[in-house]
C-alpha cells in the first residue's frame, strides 16, 4: 500500500507571504477556464452569431469574474445550508468565517447559475445560450480542485482492501489503506467528463443541450466516486445508504435529463 506523500500545503514563501498550493489550483483553474472560453469562441454556434449578440473575449473575462463570486458565496451559503444548517443557524456570524473551511460543489452550481443568469440578463442574451457556451470550460476547474485535495490530504476516501494496489494511508485517517478518492474524482467529474463534454458540444446542438449534458455527466459520475468517498463524519451516511454528495446529485442527474429532452422539442439551435 501506499503512503500519502507529506506535501507543504505552502508552496512559495515570499517573507510574510505564503502562496499555498490549493491557491495555485484556483488561477490554474481560472486560467483554464479564459483559454477554454477564448477556443469557445471560434466554435459554432458563437463563431456565427454578429451584432449585438456576438460573442467576445470581454465576455469570457466578465463571466469568469461572476462565475468566481458565485463559486465563493454559493459553496460557502451551500455548505452551511446543505450540511451544517443547525451549526450556522444557532452560529450565523460563522457563516462568514470562510477561512475555517466549507465549501459545498453543489452550493457553487447554483452560485454560478444565478451568475449566469445575471450576465445573460445584462447582456440581453438567452441564460441557456450561455450555460451552453460555459458548461465545457468547467470539467478543467474541476480537476484542478480535486489535485489541490489531494495534496492537502483531504476528502479522502473509505477503506480499502489491503491488496488494492493504489490503497493509501492518508495522515489524519488511520492506518488502514483507503481509496485515493481525489483522483478518482479528478479522473471522472474532470477529466473524462470534460473530454466527453467538449467533443458533445462540438457538433451542433439545440440550445440548452450541452448544459443539460453537464448536469447529467457530473451527476452520474459523481454519484459513482462517493461510493468511494469517506462520507462527511458528522452526516456519515443517509438514507437509502447514500451520502449527502449522492442525494444532491440526484437532483442534478433528473434536471439533465429533463432538460435535454426539453430542448431536443422545443428550443431553436442558436
Amino acid at each position: 500500500m501506499l503512503i500519502h506523500p507529506e506535501i507543504n500545503p505552502v508552496a512559495l514563501q515570499l517573507g510574510p507571504v505564503a502562496v499555498h498550493w490549493y491557491g495555485l489550483t484556483y488561477l490554474a483553474a481560472f486560467g483554464l477556464f479564459m483559454w477554454l472560453g477564448r477556443l469557445r469562441l471560434r466554435h459554432e454556434p458563437f463563431a456565427s452569431l454578429t451584432g449585438t449578440g456576438a460573442w467576445t473575449k470581454s465576455d469570457v473575462e466578465d463571466i469568469l469574474f461572476l462565475g468566481v463570486m458565485g463559486v465563493v458565496l454559493g459553496g460557502r451559503i451551500g455548505y452551511c445550508l446543505f450540511y451544517k444548517p443547525g451549526y450556522y443557524a444557532a452560529h450565523p456570524l460563522e457563516v462568514f468565517y470562510v477561512w475555517q473551511g466549507g465549501m459545498s460543489f453543489h452550493g457553487g452550481l447554483l452560485g454560478v447559475i444565478a451568475s449566469m443568469l445575471w450576465f445573460a440578463h445584462s447582456r440581453q442574451r438567452p441564460w441557456l445560450q450561455v450555460a451552453d457556451f460555459v458548461a465545457p470550460c468547467v470539467p478543467t476547474g474541476l480537476a484542478a480542485g480535486r489535485i489541490g485535495n489531494f495534496i492537502n490530504g483531504e476528502l479522502w476516501g473509505r477503506v480499502a482492501s489491503p491488496d488494492l494496489p493504489w490503497g493509501m494511508v492518508f495522515r489524519g485517517a488511520g492506518d488502514l489503506p483507503r481509496h485515493p478518492s481525489q483522483i478518482y474524482q479528478f479522473l471522472l467529474e474532470g477529466l473524462l467528463l470534460f473530454v466527453l463534454l467538449w467533443l458533445y458540444a462540438r457538433k451542433p446542438r439545440q440550445r440548452g443541450q450541452v448544459a443539460a449534458a453537464f448536469l447529467f455527466g457530473y451527476g452520474v459520475f459523481r454519484f459513482i466516486a462517493e461510493f468511494f468517498r469517506e462520507p462527511d463524519d458528522y452526516l456519515g451516511l443517509l438514507g437509502l445508504g447514500l451520502s449527502m454528495g449522492q442525494w444532491l446529485c440526484l437532483p442534478m442527474i433528473a434536471g439533465g435529463v429533463a432538460l435535454w429532452l426539453w430542448a431536443a422539442r422545443k428550443s431553436p439551435q442558436i
